[in-house]
């Protein structure tokens, strides 16, 4: 039990990265240099599977808005002595015909929107607010840091079987530690990161030109989306609709500022579709 208490902190001490945008130490057992050619190759493997629409008005749109979000995000990294952050990313930008209502990037900047989404978002800006949130997964290394929480959880589990020394002791904490690390620990752990990405997500869409107050209306429209079947908040990966647009109305005006910042006093039209 020692040694491995022994391990786990070496392994905290030295695999540890600083996220950019909060200067936070974050988990980090298995670095980007590993995780981005399987992240490329799972992606490509992912194109070759669904409908990819290209050519489209829209297609064009979700292709334009992903450029300027990265533009966005290489110049606020520049700015704050990050430069260079982005030299192994290779941005993507791929819209799925799918009535499927999501978006996702895979850490090195691997984008899919389905086009599900789209009649959610309803225009131009809200898709930048939804493409904002999830480069900045990517940005952050939320991926990263999720392989490391999951990595922390199966040692825990090991740990605990092997101090517990009692059959039935064990056979209860292995019924119940499932569970409470997971909405004790690896939950909330999840839902902080969508409220840093919805926080990240503002700023970059700003400075990109869009206007971030369309952030939290893009939620409300989600929330009614959903007719009220998502989980429990404290159930769930990610806050509650209701939460996110009250973080998000509260961080526009912060959002704003950073935009003038790097020149930005006015916004494009919303861009509908």
């Amino acid at each position: 039990m020692k040694k491995i208490i022994l391990l786990a902190s070496f392994l905290f001490m030295l695999s540890c990265a600083t996220n950019p945008f909060t200067g936070k130490k974050t988990l980090a057992f298995v670095p980007n240099s590993q995780i981005f050619p399987t992240a490329f190759a799972q992606y490509d493997q992912f194109l070759t599977e669904n409908k990819v629409e290209t050519g489209t008005t829209r297609a064009n749109m979700i292709q334009r808005v992903g450029e300027r979000i990265a533009v966005a995000a290489e110049r606020w990294l520049d700015a704050n002595g990050q430069q260079g952050y982005l030299k192994d990313y290779k941005w993507e930008y791929n819209l799925i015909n799918d009535p499927t209502v999501n978006a996702w990037c895979m850490p090195g900047g691997k984008i899919v929107f389905y086009t599900g989404i789209l009649d959610v978002a309803q225009n131009e800006t809200a898709v930048a607010a939804i493409m904002g949130h999830e480069v900045a997964h990517a940005l952050a290394n939320h991926g990263q840091q999720r392989m490391s929480a999951g990595m922390v959880q199966q040692l825990g589990a090991v740990a605990g079987n092997i101090a517990i020394k009692d059959d039935e002791t064990r056979q209860a904490f292995n019924q119940y530690y499932g569970v409470g690390s997971t909405v004790l620990g690896i939950l909330p752990f999840s839902r902080k990161h969508e409220n840093e990405s919805d926080k990240i997500g503002a700023y970059l869409m700003a400075i990109a030109g869009y206007n971030p107050d369309e952030a939290a209306e893009l939620w409300k429209r989600m929330g009614a989306n959903s007719s009220g079947q998502a989980p429990p908040e404290f159930l769930s990966t990610h806050p509650s609709s209701e939460t996110r647009v009250k973080n998000l109305q509260a961080e526009a005006a912060s959002a704003k500022a950073e935009a003038r910042k790097f020149g930005v006093t006015s916004f494009r039209p919303l861009g509908k579709f």
